[in-house]
């Protein structure tokens, strides 16, 4: 029983397989592989604005690590009044959950001065 179990699976992955195939197909150009023929693309993305909340000497340190992953509009548009815990473990959070590339102390003056600037 178990053998006729495996041959089905293996008959269902050599259709889904051949089917992932045909898709590649251009069929108005015959059997050529559509993947071959793709192109690079370059976008050219708008130069980002300083909000006027980061746009101080002392708010550098945010304006230098935390766009590494976000848009600055995404910091400022985060819940206000919610308190230096708050960004705290938020900030926490990106650095050991999600990866950020900030060092420990940076990540400490980061949060304070989220904290400081939007509650």
């Amino acid at each position: 029983m178990k053998a006729k179990g495996v041959i089905i699976g293996i008959g269902l992955l050599a259709v889904a397989a051949g089917g992932a195939t045909w898709a590649l197909i251009d069929r108005d150009a015959g059997p050529e592989i559509v993947a071959a023929r793709m192109e690079p693309v370059s976008f050219q993305l708008p130069e980002e604005a300083i909000p006027a909340e980061l746009s101080d000497a002392g708010a550098e340190i945010v304006v230098n690590n935390c766009t590494a992953c976000h848009s600055l509009e995404y910091v400022t548009t985060q819940p206000r009044g919610m308190g230096e815990k708050f960004w705290h473990d938020e900030v926490t959070k990106m650095v050991k959950v999600y990866g950020a590339p900030v060092a420990p102390g940076d990540a400490e003056a980061i949060a304070k001065l989220l904290a400081e600037r939007f509650g």
